[in-house]
């Protein structure tokens, strides 16, 4: 087939409607492509945690790479819940952290807990808890560091 440039131009009516089909499937779509496609994310509260568990998992489990009041290899937890995430004065987050637009909450918390990598890709934490109770526990203890 052999197309030449006048037999690419539309007429009027059929312009309109072909530029009505396009913003159509935009504003169906627009929410979608905005996301890149995926579903909205599904914020879970935890159930209640047991301080005293949580103070003790966070000494058995978080002390390697974070304090309660000094940066280590991650950031100093006293004053996390509510604070955006990557803004600590003082320690170096990656870009995507940093970036992210998300505040410290008990469901940011427990997504982030859960899989690191699912809440903000590209960040630095090698560490999961897999045990929604354990989470749960590990919240409510660093809910009490204000």
């Amino acid at each position: 087939m052999n197309f030449t440039h006048a037999s690419l131009l539309m007429r009027p009516g059929r312009l309109r409607t072909c530029l009505a089909g396009v913003a159509l499937t935009l504003l169906l779509a627009g929410p979608a492509l905005a996301q890149g496609g995926a579903t909205p994310r599904e914020w879970r509260t935890p159930p209640p945690g047991d301080v005293v568990r949580g103070q003790a998992l966070y000494q058995a489990r978080c002390t390697a790479c974070h304090a309660v009041d000094s940066n280590k290899v991650g950031p100093a937890h006293r004053g996390v819940m509510g604070r955006r995430v990557g803004s600590l004065q003082g320690y170096r987050y990656s870009d995507e952290l940093a970036q992210s637009r998300l505040r410290w909450t008990p469901q940011t918390l427990n997504t982030w807990l859960q899989d690191p990598e699912d809440l903000v890709a590209g960040q630095r934490m090698g560490f999961q808890v897999d045990d929604a109770q354990e989470r749960a526990d590990l919240i409510a203890w660093l809910a009490t560091l204000k």
